[in-house]
This record gives structure tokens, C-alpha cells and sequence, in this order.
């Protein structure tokens, strides 16, 4: 009887230890629940920030395009997605997922840039959820929420500086251009002329008192000086205002001066222009790409020791495609780049800024030996109906 007692007994002491162990394991595996829960969370807080980052990394996307697709982020990484929605106020402009209804289940964060409201990021959800930390959202979503307005805060700050140092950019090359005409206009009426007419002067004094036979060699040599002089500032004075621009275009002004230049320097320059006829660009944007191809020329002169220098205008509506290509020695651009902003140096810099002045942007392909390639995309391109064609395509 006592055995049977106690195998009764050891039974029950074995089946009390089991349900220890089954809720023990059941404790181990809410709480893994719960942790997996968890980390799964944190991932989704990662990857929206992560994608928020990368967003503002992107070339060329807008900060409307930006805070758009910042919706669509935040509502994938809170707690019950279905029915989630979002809104990023920047500036007064307002972005937000398709369905998004400012409802009783809301949360909010404000937008500060250099400590000054400048916007609020918005999420709620559609349906009522049970209670959490913070109505029905959780304590790690009030950190999203903060952690995405001081995120987008500091994007638009950064955006801002960016584009106040273009508009500083874009003042400077105007001061720039304008200080060069300036210069143009008075090398070209007042010095230039000046100086013609002392040459006359001169010329009119010795035929009628013509110089001894000593001095005769001396007033040669001055006239010869004095015409020398006449035409470096003529040729200064074109090199910074290139004449005819606006009465011949842009491609005839370019043919000219990369025939001067083929001339004077020895290397082979090939025009060609594509789609060029009756187009009507202003004023600024001639101007613009000129310097641009100016400065492409200089470089292929004087740091890539080329000998020939393909040059293609070619308009593509909605856009002026420039093209250029030399069989220098070709650079490392990165060391390049770096070189110049230590140095000081403008040519690079200045063609980006140009071409950013003009809206568009430029590219620079080159390696040690295989050359230099340039290609620049203006927009802004407008056609004249019915204009006739001035020049031939090169």
C-alpha cells in the first residue's frame, strides 16, 4: 500500500514539475514574442529613417518629392500600418498619403530648423486601436516621430544653405559677367580708340615732319608698338565680351572663336551643331554656355596638353545638350577637384556653377590618358516658329 502511495506521490510531484516547465517555457517564449516584437519595431524605425536619408541623398529629387515619399515611410513603419496615414507640413506646402484624415487617434511632432518652427510631421491612425503608451500609440513611436521631425529639420536646413550658396553663386558669376562687359565696353570705345587715334596722330606728325634718319627707326618701332598694343586690348576686349553673339547666335560666335583659337594655339577644334536652326536662347544663357566652352578650350590648352578637341551642340527639346571631348592626357577628377578647392582654382567650379545658373547640370568623365569628356544638359531651350535657318549645322 505504502508503494503504491508513493508512486501516487511521485506522479503527482513529476506532473506539478512539468507545469513548472510548460510555464517556464511558455513565459520564455511570450517574453521572446515580446522581443521579437520588439526588434521587429526597431528594424521598421531604422529603415524609415535609413530611407529618409537616402531620399535626401538623392540628385535631383525635389523637397516636395522628398516629404511625399516620407509618408509613405512613416505609415510602413507604425505599429498597424493597414490603417495609418501621414501628412509633413514644410513652409505652409502640405504632403500627405492619399487617405490621410486628421481623426481623434493623432499623432504629431513639430518641424524646427536652426530653433525655428518651420513645419510639423503628422501621423494618425484611421480606426480606434487599444490603448499603449500614448493613446493607442507606442512610447518608441513618439521617438520615431521626434527622431523624423529633427531628421527632416535638418534636411530642409540643409537644403536652405544649399540653395542660398547657389544664389551666392549665381551673384557672383552675374558680377562676373557683368564687370567683364563693363571692362569689354571700356577697352574696346575708350582705351582701344584712344590709343588709334594717338597712332594717327603720331603718323600724321611724321609725314608732315617726317623724323631724322636717326630717329626714323625709333618712331617705326613706336607706331609698330602702338599697333601691337591696339590689338592685345582688342582681343582682350573680345575674349571678354565676344563680339557679335546676339547678332550672329551662339554657334556662328562659337565657330568663330574655336577657329581663332585652333589658330593661335595649334590644336585641331571640330565644330558640329545639330538642331540649332531657329532657336531663340537669351541673352544669359548664350553667354553662359560660351564661357562654358571657352573654359573647356582653356583647360584642354593648358592642363590636358591635348591636340584636338570635339565640340557638339546639339538641341534636344526641352533641352541644349554641349558635349565636349578632348585626346588629352586625362586626370584623376576626384584628386583634381580636391587640387583646385586647395588652390583656389576657378575653371571646374565656375562651369558647374554655370551650368546650375542656367538651371541644368554638367558631368566630367576622365582618367590618366584617355582624355577629358564633358557633357552639360541646359534646359530652358525655346524654338522660334518659323524662324529661318542663319547657319549651316557643323
Amino acid at each position: 500500500m505504502s508503494d503504491t502511495s508513493r508512486s501516487r506521490a511521485e506522479l503527482l510531484r513529476e506532473l506539478h514539475e512539468l507545469r513548472q516547465g510548460r510555464d517556464r517555457c511558455e513565459a520564455v517564449l511570450g517574453e521572446r514574442k515580446c522581443i521579437e516584437g520588439a526588434l521587429l519595431e526597431r528594424v521598421k524605425e531604422l529603415n524609415c529613417l535609413y530611407g529618409i536619408t537616402r531620399l535626401a541623398q538623392k540628385d535631383g529629387l525635389s523637397l516636395d518629392d522628398l516629404m511625399q515619399e516620407t509618408t509613405q515611410l512613416i505609415c510602413a513603419s507604425w505599429q498597424y500600418p493597414e490603417i495609418t496615414c501621414a501628412a509633413v507640413t514644410v513652409d505652409g506646402q502640405c504632403r500627405a498619403t492619399p487617405d490621410f484624415v486628421r481623426t481623434a487617434w493623432c499623432q504629431a511632432s513639430n518641424i524646427r530648423v536652426q530653433g525655428e518652427p518651420a513645419g510639423e510631421v503628422e501621423v494618425c491612425y484611421l480606426e480606434a486601436r487599444p490603448d499603449c503608451d500614448e493613446g493607442p500609440f507606442l512610447q518608441e513611436e513618439r521617438h520615431l516621430i521626434d527622431a523624423v521631425a529633427d531628421l527632416l529639420g535638418r534636411i530642409v536646413s540643409q537644403r536652405r544653405t544649399e540653395e542660398q550658396m547657389r544664389a551666392l553663386s549665381r551673384e557672383l558669376i552675374k558680377a562676373q559677367e557683368n564687370e567683364r562687359q563693363r571692362i569689354a565696353r571700356e577697352l574696346h570705345d575708350h582705351l582701344a580708340q584712344d590709343l588709334s587715334m594717338i597712332k594717327v596722330g603720331l603718323e600724321r606728325l611724321w609725314a608732315a615732319h617726317p623724323p631724322t634718319e636717326a630717329a626714323e627707326s625709333q618712331a617705326a618701332d613706336v607706331t609698330e608698338r602702338l599697333s601691337t598694343a591696339i590689338a592685345s586690348i582688342r582681343d582682350l576686349a573680345y575674349g571678354l565680351l565676344p563680339p557679335g553673339l546676339t547678332e550672329l547666335g551662339l554657334v556662328d560666335t562659337v565657330l568663330r572663336h574655336c577657329e581663332e583659337f585652333s589658330l593661335r594655339h595649334g590644336i585641331a577644334v571640330e565644330v558640329f551643331a545639330d538642331g540649332m536652326e531657329g532657336l531663340s536662347l537669351d541673352f544669359d544663357t548664350q553667354i553662359n554656355v560660351y564661357r562654358l566652352i571657352q573654359e573647356a578650350l582653356t583647360n584642354a590648352r593648358k592642363h590636358a596638353a591635348a591636340s584636338k578637341v570635339t565640340l557638339r551642340l546639339i538641341a534636344s527639346f526641352p533641352d541644349l545638350i554641349l558635349r565636349i571631348e578632348d585626346d588629352g592626357r586625362g586626370v584623376d577628377l576626384d584628386k583634381c577637384l580636391a587640387k583646385a578647392g586647395r588652390e583656389k582654382r576657378m575653371g571646374l567650379w565656375s562651369m558647374r556653377e554655370r551650368a546650375r545658373l542656367l538651371g541644368g547640370k554638367i558631368s566630367f568623365r576622365s582618367k590618366p590618358g584617355t582624355g577629358m569628356r564633358i557633357l552639360a544638359e541646359i534646359p530652358c531651350l525655346r524654338r522660334t516658329r518659323g524662324a529661318q535657318k542663319t547657319h549651316p549645322d557643323r
